[in-house]
């Protein structure tokens, strides 16, 4: 297969493929990046900033520290906090002392804390202690041995630090009790380390860097497994697709980019985070993208130029009233990923910002991006756009046969940035990898002659809530555990905050149980983006002669 006719659409100086990768890993990106940018800021947060050499210092420390405890290459350490500057330091470290590193929700209950843990084999932890009462209710049952403590402050010097740290933990309350004997604050743990010594270890392109989990059709979470390789790919091709505009940005201001979307998510780890590594650029770290009007306070202190965000956020920034407090005049890419972008969101971030938002398309499995619209478009065009540099994507039949342009089918990508699988799923590796190569995405789509594509719908019954996966499967699973659900099934329903949200079907087997019951239970075991929005008794489901929950008709019959 030669015909790329997404090619054409590609904007000049854009490569087709990208040429061989000049690492051989992320720790070579990064520290290449240390040294030629050390005096540059790195990363912004509430009003402080932390530079590069001031990063690489802290993480090299911390590296020490990590194999100080009797880490040894290959071992996962699982990292559980909001966009804090201790976030990239972490990273680096896990990565220098050739760890890998397994990005957790800092919101998962502590059912879903319990299975990410024992799943990785993660054998420390690195989380803030905001969350710390959520890991106490289930570290006795996973491979944890070394829990590492952050707090909101611990980066902002003494005096601010403290005020930070007692404003979230005494008048905010941000951080319940909890007891965790043995666990070691971030700032003692980088003390140890400096007081130890690094030893690098040989890290491969094909050496596991991330475990990045992402819902399974079966309910349970999956560890996409993504290599040294496939990240660093990734970044070069975000960036040699942004770079028709980001080279635009004058000399004298620093390529800055607004990481609004949480670093455990790969789009902001990726297009975020080791983007702007890659580019000596600067990161606004943004620790609670849904306080709207701290958010625009904070952008409004700053010259910015690039923002990848979901839908639900330029929608609540542009319909908020503080907007124009913002100078959006040096914005040079708005990436709109993870959820479809709405046209009149987009129509009206167009009007307000004079940048057009260019949709892309990707999955934890292909580290993210995929495809995207060109960065020099001037208007909004409700595709997914063409794919990126060194990406081939094709729509394919039940069967696996190419359909003809222009007809429906199940999207599916080959390049350099599909995972190497499932972690220790062989099994369900082997439902979404072809023989040759090719990753099904279980999206379905249809490619015009330009080679744009657009999703038309999901094979799957993934539900798409701000950005979030969210399967049928883990909810039902986890409601028909309690006491008086006989049946339950779960689907879909548009929502124009969220894209979707999630509806809940029960069956009961006790008339007594309520929805205020339902809706405490599932608190207690789903975190908030999984939680059901709408909540529906019935007195049976719809089934198949053999059974089968037709959830397409429940989605039907709204």
């Amino acid at each position: 297969m030669t015909d790329r006719p997404w090619l054409q659409s590609y904007p000049p100086g854009v490569p087709a493929d990208l040429p061989p990768a000049p690492y051989t890993s992320l720790v070579a990106l990064m520290e290449e990046s240390f040294r030629q940018y050390a005096a540059r800021p790195a990363y912004s947060f509430m009003g402080k900033e932390q530079t590069y050499g001031e990063t690489d210092a802290l993480s090299r420390a911390f590296a020490a520290y990590l194999q100080g405890l009797g880490l040894v290459k290959g071992d996962r350490v699982a990292v559980m906090m909001p966009n804090v500057p201790q976030y990239p330091v972490v990273v680096a470290a896990i990565l220098r002392a050739g760890l890998v590193v397994v990005n957790v929700n800092p919101l998962y209950t502590a059912r879903e804390l319990e299975h990410q843990l024992k799943d990785s084999g993660s054998k420390a932890i690195v989380i803030i202690e905001n969350f710390a009462h959520t890991l106490q209710k289930c570290i006795a049952a996973t491979p944890v041995q070394h829990v590492v403590l952050c707090a909101m402050g611990d980066r902002l010097g003494a005096l601010k630090g403290a005020l930070v740290n007692y404003v979230v933990r005494k008048i905010k309350k941000m951080v319940p009790a909890y007891d965790l004997p043995g666990a070691v604050r971030f700032n003692e743990a980088v003390a140890q380390g400096e007081r130890g010594t690094l030893h690098l270890p040989e890290i491969l392109p094909d050496d596991v860097a991330v475990l990045q989990y992402t819902g399974g059709t079966t309910g349970v979470s999956k560890g996409a497994v993504l290599l040294h390789r496939n990240v660093i790919a990734n970044v070069l091709q975000s960036q040699a697709w942004n770079d028709p505009v980001m080279k635009k940005v004058p000399a004298h201001e620093q390529a800055t980019t607004v990481c609004a979307l949480p670093l455990y998510h790969i789009f902001a780890f990726t297009v975020g985070m080791m983007l702007s590594m890659r580019t000596g650029g600067k990161l606004i770290l943004i620790p609670n993208p849904r306080d709207l009007p701290a958010v625009l306070k904070e952008l409004s202190k700053h010259v910015f130029h690039s923002f990848p965000a979901v839908n639900t956020l330029f929608n609540g920034l542009v319909n908020h009233p503080d907007f124009n407090k913002v100078d959006w005049s040096h914005l040079k890419v708005s990436v709109g990923g993870g959820m479809a972008v709405q046209g009149a969101v987009a129509q009206k971030w167009l009007e307000k910002t004079g940048c057009p938002i260019c949709e892309g398309y990707g999955l934890s499995e292909t580290s993210p991006s995929a495809s995207c619209n060109p960065v020099t478009n001037t208007e909004f065009t409700g595709t997914i756009g063409v794919p990126i540099p060194g990406t081939w994507m094709k729509i394919i039949d039940d069967e696996g046969r190419d359909v003809p342009q222009g007809q429906a089918g199940e999207i599916v990508i080959k390049g350099p940035q599909v995972m190497a699988g499932y972690w220790q799923r062989p099994d369900e590796t082997a439902k979404v990898m072809t023989s040759d190569g090719w990753f099904k995405t279980g999206d379905v789509g249809v490619m015009d002659e330009k080679g744009f594509f657009r999703i038309v719908d999901r094979k799957k019954d993934m539900i798409l809530v701000s950005g979030f996966n969210v399967y049928p499967n883990e909810i039902e699973d986890v409601v028909a555990r309690l006491d008086g659900v006989l049946e339950c099934a779960c689907v879909g329903v548009p929502d124009a905050q969220s894209g979707e949200v999630v509806k809940l079907v029960i069956v009961r087997k006790n008339p007594a149980l309520d929805e205020a019951t339902v809706r405490a239970y599932c608190r207690e075991n789903l975190t908030g983006y999984k939680q059901p929005k709408v909540i529906e008794f019935r007195t049976e489901l719809p089934k198949t002669p053999v059974g089968k929950i037709l959830r397409r008709e429940l989605r039907d019959k709204q």
